[in-house]
């Protein structure tokens, strides 16, 4: 099972198991649980979004040595400022 898959069973277990104990701080536990693997999962497929620009971002550049870290600071950048892009179009 890859980890993106284990995660989300993770956060469905423990999203079930919020709703079926009766005891609420133990709920509430599941239910921070749950919302800490949601972040984990985000950060992570976050992660893959970046990678896979960077990479395109690099090939397009003709693929130059030594400048990793310049290629992914951009799509972290670029990401970042396609999200704000699209908070301000939703938001209005």
């Amino acid at each position: 099972m890859d980890e993106q898959k284990k995660l989300e069973h993770q956060i469905e277990l423990a999203t079930r198991a919020a709703a079926l104990v009766r005891d609420e701080s133990t709920g509430q536990r599941f239910r921070s649980f749950a919302e800490e693997l949601k972040r984990k999962l985000r950060r992570m497929m976050r992660r893959g979004e970046v990678r896979t620009r960077a990479y395109a971002l690099w090939e397009h550049a003709g693929r130059p040595s030594h400048r990793e870290l310049e290629f992914w600071l951009e799509a972290e950048r670029q990401i970042e400022a396609e999200r704000e892009e699209r908070k301000g179009t939703n938001g209005s």
